[in-house]
């Protein structure tokens, strides 16, 4: 082979490298996306495969171009190193991964989605070799691989939730709601002293999912006192209240313009169309809009860009990070995918229709809020929408296995 050619052939094996890390870390990062459905994520895996497969093929070039040229820049990168070193069972390679991780939890991150990208039987000798670990960061990815792929590890969850690092015991925790393990609910339930909030929080979640009725109250008091669980806390307990208690909830929470967010979350959440009419006077501030109009959706199953019914960003509105870098504010916008909705438009939409719903029924994408209906919502539905629908299933049916919508897109369809 010529010297030109043999650069041509490097280039294609280190853009699959670049593209191959660019796009798990797009597949994470839609995962709950607000505008994203299942035909969105396969043709996202199409192209991840493809350029796994270009990987495989070029052997030792590929692994070299991962890991002596690009480097271990991200967790796109551990995630193809993970995939390519677990595939071909090299624990060496393997070992490589690892300690380009070292102990950084965003790094690990891309090590657990690569474990739950192959198959179990590639990945559960590695997954069983990290629960054994000495380091925190390892069982806890091992724990992760195990409830990502929705393998019940028998006995050893029980010893999981006990672990000595907060990081395991949190993830352990919520596979036990995620796996449906009913018989740990009481076990689950002691941890709801944690000291680690993560752990009170999976907790109260898990114990809810396996049908425990006073860890709503426990939810509930999460998400008022904030913090990163608090919308879903939220999500999860307004799941579960009567429609008396859901309305005194939410105006409860709406009298507190700090809380008007949270309050939404909670009408979105419960679906009960009585709610709209409050939701599109909230379409009218731009701080909440776009989040009153996903909620709006969740309910009714109007696809606000699909239906005319979206507006043009406020003049003078911002979010999120600028340019000016003496400004504190880093966080990233949570509705930057969502639209504006058309006050007006939704007005004259909701009179319309809103004989078609029910009120005091439950409500999501338009249907009384049924498993029947839950299941079709995950064929249909957005991600966060399908997330709802997952719950929903698990909720009406306390010990069932959580439908898993982060998962691989082909394993999803087979399962649906």
């Amino acid at each position: 082979m010529t010297s030109s050619a043999a650069s041509i052939v490097w280039l294609v094996v280190a853009r699959h490298v670049e593209d191959a890390a660019f796009t798990s870390c797009a597949k994470d990062a839609e995962a709950l996306a607000p505008s994203h459905v299942l035909r969105d994520a396969i043709a996202r895996d199409g192209r991840l495969a493809a350029h796994l497969d270009g990987l495989r093929i070029a052997g030792q070039a590929g692994w070299k171009a991962l890991a002596e040229e690009h480097g271990w820049a991200g967790p796109g990168e551990l995630f193809v190193g993970t995939v390519l070193a677990c595939e071909a069972g090299d624990e060496g390679r393997f070992a490589q991964v690892l300690e380009a991780a070292g102990e950084e939890l965003e790094l690990a991150r891309g090590i657990g989605s690569g474990l739950g990208w192959i198959e179990w039987a590639q990945a559960e000798p590695f997954a069983r070799r990290l629960v054994q670990s000495e380091q925190p960061l390892h069982r806890r990815v091992g724990v992760a691989a195990f409830a990502v792929h929705r393998k019940d590890p028998g006995t050893d969850l029980g010893r999981w939730i006990d672990d000595t690092d907060p990081l395991v015991r949190a993830r352990a925790l919520r596979a036990v709601g995620e796996l449906g393990r009913v018989d740990l609910l009481g076990r689950v339930k002691q941890k709801a002293t944690d000291t680690d909030p993560a752990c009170r929080f999976w907790s109260a979640w898990s114990a809810t999912l396996l049908g425990d009725p006073a860890a709503v109250n426990v939810l509930r008091a999460m998400a008022e006192s904030g913090g990163p669980f608090a919308e879903r806390a939220a999500d999860l307990a307004a799941r579960k209240l009567s429609a008396k208690e859901a309305i005194a909830w939410r105006q409860a929470l709406a009298r507190d313009p700090g809380e008007l967010r949270l309050a939404i979350k909670v009408a979105a959440a419960h679906g009960d169309p009585v709610c709209v009419p409050w939701l599109i006077e909230q379409m009218t501030g731009a701080a909440a809009a776009r989040v009153a109009g996903e909620a709006l959706s969740s309910i009714t199953g109007v696809d606000l860009d699909y239906s005319d019914l979206d507006g043009s960003q406020p003049e003078g509105f911002e979010s999120g990070p600028n340019d000016d870098p003496k400004d504190e504010n880093v966080a990233l916008d949570p509705d930057e995918d969502l639209p504006f909705p058309s006050v007006e438009r939704v007005q004259a939409w909701w009179a319309r229709e809103r004989g078609r719903f029910a009120p005091g029924v439950r409500h999501l994408l338009g249907r009384p809020t049924t498993p029947d209906n839950a299941r079709l919502a995950l064929r249909e539905g957005k991600q966060r929408q399908r997330a709802a629908a997952a719950l929903e299933l698990v909720l009406a049916q306390p010990g069932s296995v959580l439908f898993e919508v982060r998962e691989r897109a082909d394993r999803q369809l087979a399962r649906l």
